[in-house]
């Protein structure tokens, strides 16, 4: 069998998305020098770290944690680019397998009961094809062997809609801005909710605003990337 892949190599070889160049027997996604160059935040085993001071005074949040620091023109960039508009659906499954070691490693999240991806609103996803968290979700779900549910939040307004509204009412609005559905998944559960880059920290934000009333639920966040 390695003998098949070794001649399928040769003439399909794998490239990594960062660098493009071949990916040697051991590499998967990435090459070995690229990996070393991405920025790790360290947040998991963090507690008040930066992105929980997002949400400071906002919304209650357990936990939360990102892989990746966001810096423009980064490799980071690059790689959720490829991710994003490129179809290299490998990459959330390699970061979710990286940051699943960082969770199993750590002694915070130690109580999540599922995970649920920040959605797409339904036009995005037509045209894209796909919801780039997606391959996160599942990998950490398989990681983690924790439930992923897809099917707990819809997105109602479009992103290209919200940004034509005043920044007051998109904040009044946030908490409508997400559909909640099969409220009895999350109810009595520690939610992890996951997204790609975390910014302002509003998407996620309106995220929690509208899950709020599941009974007895808590919420905790992870991302692939922080942006400073």
């Amino acid at each position: 069998m390695n003998i098949i892949k070794e001649i399928f190599n040769i003439f399909y070889p794998e490239i990594c998305v960062c660098c493009k160049n071949q990916l040697t027997t051991n590499e998967k996604t990435i090459c070995i020098t690229c990996r070393h160059d991405l920025p790790v935040t360290n947040f998991t085993d963090e507690k008040d770290n930066l992105v929980e001071k997002i949400f400071y005074g906002r919304v209650p949040i357990q936990e939360a944690t990102s892989l990746f620091y966001f810096l423009k023109k980064g490799k980071v960039q690059q790689l959720i680019h490829e991710l994003k508009y490129n179809k290299q659906q490998q990459v959330g499954t390699f970061i979710g397998e990286w940051l699943s070691e960082e969770i199993l490693e750590s002694e915070r999240f130690k109580t999540i009961d599922c995970i649920i991806p920040v959605p797409l609103h339904k036009k995005k996803q037509k045209q894209r094809g796909y919801n780039q968290v997606i391959t996160f979700g599942q990998s950490l779900s398989q990681k983690l062997n924790i439930p992923f549910y897809e099917n707990v939040l819809t997105k109602t307004t479009s992103t290209t809609t919200q940004t034509k509204k005043l920044r007051l009412d998109r904040w009044k609005n946030a908490e409508h801005l997400f559909k909640i559905e099969n409220i009895e998944l999350i109810e009595n559960k520690h939610v992890l909710i996951i997204d790609d880059i975390i910014t302002t920290g509003a998407t996620l934000e309106a995220c929690v605003l509208s899950i709020k009333n599941a009974k007895n639920s808590t919420i905790s966040i992870a991302a692939m990337a922080y942006t400073k």
